[in-house]
Order: C-alpha cells, then structure tokens, then sequence
C-alpha cells in the first residue's frame, strides 16, 4: 500500500491545527524534530508533539534528527508518535531503541543519510517496522531530490523481499510529482513530501494528486 506523509516542516508553524486538517487526506502526518546538534537546525519537540497528538486527524510520524536517540525515541512514541523514526549514525544501540518504541506502542523505523549504506545494518530489519533513505541531507526542507539513493532504496526492498516481512520504504527529501515515480520504482512505499504538498494552494489535492502519480508507477 502507497502511503503519503506530508512533512509539517513546510506548514505555517503559527496554524498547525489549520495546516492539520489541510492534509486530513493523507496517511501520516511527518513531523521533523531536529535538536541543532545532529543537524544543524533546530525545530520542535516533545510537548509540540503532545499538542499536535490532541489536534490532528491522521497518526503522526516522527523522524528524530537528534542526538541520543536511545535516550529521547521512546518519549516521542509515549508523546504520541504512531510512527517513531531515529538516525542510525545517532543511535548507540539500534535495536534496543527499536525495542523500546515498539513496547511504547509505536512503528519503529531507522533512517539512513544521504552517505551512510544500508548493509551494515540489514540485520536490523526484524527489529524494524520501516527503513527511512533520506533523498537529501537531513536538517532543512526545500532541498532538491537526490536521485542517486535510489540504489538505496532498490538495496533495502530486495533485503526486505529476503527478509520476508512487514517492512515499508520511506524517502523523505524533494518528494514531488516530478520525482515520486522514480521513488515507487526504486521500490519506496512512503512518501515523504514537504514543500510539494504546503506549498500548494489545496493541499489535499495535492496529496491525492502524489497518490495517484505514485499508483501509475507501480508493478
């Protein structure tokens, strides 16, 4: 199943609930925590993830571009992330991090920079319940699409394939309707869009404008 996450870095911060309800039609909502160590920006935490948790009409995805994972992952499920995403290069214990956000009661999931390969960690996937390539440096939103993960991506659905489970494919990073076919051919299942989504004047449409573009291009 296709799965749209309309990344909330690109929403008007002072109307979230507004912003929210924009994208009513999507499957999640992707929320970018960035604490100004691991990437330079920095955006929200905890108690903005409490407060949208109240609000919003559709699970919320958080992706933890943080330091200290280990430490902070399983408050974010506890706060209300349905789908709780930490960096691989951040995490000193993956799989006990994994664990704790599964026992929160959330989907865990680790994500890969733009640098970082994928086979050093494909042992992780029965601890995971989605792998997130990054199609750009994390930290800032409206960067262009990196079309040279998308082996990545390939890499990470064939181990998935061997691997035999429930584990979806997300890109995050210059989703848009000019780049998402590549990404379901690659073999991506969830799609990450910021700027391509807020950006438009209905933004609901717009999200069911990528679901569509997204189902032509699968096998």
């Amino acid at each position: 199943m296709l799965q749209i996450s309309p990344s909330i870095l690109s929403a008007d911060f002072a109307n979230l609930e507004s912003e929210l309800s924009r994208i009513s039609g999507a499957d999640w909502a992707h929320v970018d925590v960035m604490d100004g160590h691991f990437v330079p920006n920095l955006t929200l935490g905890l108690p903005v993830v409490e407060a949208l948790r109240r609000v919003s009409p559709i699970p919320l995805d958080c992706h933890l571009m943080i330091e200290d994972p280990d430490r902070w992952a399983p408050q974010y499920a506890e706060a209300g992330g349905s789908s709780v995403t930490f960096h691989i290069e951040a995490a000193q214990d993956p799989v006990a991090t994994a664990r704790s956000i599964r026992a929160a009661g959330a989907r865990a999931a680790f994500a890969l920079k733009p640098g970082t390969p994928f086979a050093p960690y494909a042992d992780l996937l029965p601890e995971v319940d989605m792998v997130l390539v990054m199609t750009v440096e994390p930290g800032f939103g409206g960067q262009s699409f990196m079309a040279d993960q998308m082996p990545k991506v390939t890499q990470v659905r064939e181990a998935v394939r061997r691997h035999g489970g429930q584990v979806w494919i997300q890109v995050d990073g210059g989703v848009s309707e000019e780049t998402i076919g590549r990404c379901v051919e690659a073999g991506a299942d969830v799609f990450v869009a910021g700027s391509a989504v807020f950006g438009a004047d209905d933004a609901g449409q717009q999200v069911q404008v990528l679901r569509d573009l997204a189902g032509r291009h699968t096998h």
